[in-house]
């Protein structure tokens, strides 16, 4: 497995400030614009996602990667399937092996899985039940942030996730322990997330860090009853900057594996992305382009992970 191995900044430990929001709570709309604000990231209780389906659902994750190389190797494929140290097709690489599919299509469009699991219809109907769990808890959670921010109607933003036709896709990451964990190998390089909103799950294994607005890295204490949520690049354009997308990354653990299941909440391919008007007071204050989700994606898919995304998107001021 391919390693790459650099100097990183020392994280605060111990940070307690991220923000925990109980989505059960109606009033907790404020919280979470706030969470969006200041952060971009924050963490979800009472979420209503059933932990034996998360249970079942990691235990088959990890069947998975216990099998010979050989046979993972087998569904090796771009930009679906398994992936092994290589990110992308740009040159970067990290201590994970993964799955990546569409989330939209991971019940019905997966040939390669019964003939590697020893239990296919298991892990299908693990992966559709739980993929549904978690984008009604999105569209919920997005719906909130629409009433803290009072926009209206209320679904501007969820109706873009629950759309059949929404690009959304589902990776399962996994991070094998690591002997070179005093070089500071990087499991995963810092980068944004491209699409709407991201939501992570993980084993009780650390390793997720996120940078602060003041350019320090914190951990990420580990939770596996809960559910991190990301703000991604789209909604940064979608707010014209007021929420910010929130670069993060995952170090690898020396005694441990870590195993995350990340939901990434896309629109659909055609849908126009630009700074919502009722969060614009006139037209100069317009901070991005407009652009359609494909050319966003396809932008960012032939960048590093490292890159600022969005630079090529931001609107020229004429002085």
């Amino acid at each position: 497995m391919a390693v790459l191995s650099k100097p990183v900044t020392e994280p605060k430990p111990g940070f307690s400030q991220i923000p925990v929001i109980d989505i059960s709570d109606p009033e907790s709309k404020h919280a979470l614009v706030k969470a969006c604000e200041d952060f971009g990231f924050f963490k979800v209780i009472n979420h209503g996602v059933s932990s034996e389906l998360v249970s079942v659902l990691e235990h088959e994750a990890v069947d998975f990667f216990s099998l010979p190389k050989s046979e993972k190797t087998q569904l090796a494929g771009y930009p679906f399937g398994y992936g092994n140290s290589k990110i992308g097709r740009n040159g970067d690489v990290g201590w994970v092996e993964y799955l990546l599919m569409n989330a939209n299509l991971a019940s019905g469009s997966d040939p390669f899985l019964p003939g590697l699991l020893k239990n296919p219809e298991t892990f299908r109907n693990a992966l559709e039940e739980y993929t549904r769990s978690v984008r009604k808890m999105t569209c919920d959670v997005l719906e909130m942030i629409t009433d803290g921010l009072k926009i209206k109607p209320r679904n501007t933003l969820s109706k873009l996730v629950s759309d059949q036709n929404a690009d959304s896709i589902f990776r399962l990451n996994h991070y094998p322990p690591c002997p070179l964990i005093n070089k500071n190998v990087i499991g995963f390089g810092e980068h944004t997330d491209p699409q709407i909103i991201s939501v992570l799950r993980s084993n009780n294994t650390s390793g997720l860090q996120i940078n602060l607005t003041d350019g320090s890295w914190i951990s990420v204490p580990s939770d596996h009853s809960s559910f991190f949520f990301n703000v991604g690049d789209s909604l940064q354009v979608m707010t014209n900057g007021r929420f910010k997308s929130v670069r993060h990354r995952v170090v690898a653990n020396s005694k441990k594996s870590r195993v995350s299941m990340i939901y990434f909440a896309g629109p659909s391919l055609t849908q126009r992305i630009a700074p919502l008007t009722c969060l614009v007071d006139n037209e100069d204050e317009r901070l991005y382009e407009e652009f359609t989700w494909s050319e966003y994606r396809n932008s960012a898919y032939k960048s590093r992970l490292s890159d600022n995304r969005l630079q090529p998107f931001e609107r020229k001021t004429i002085k």
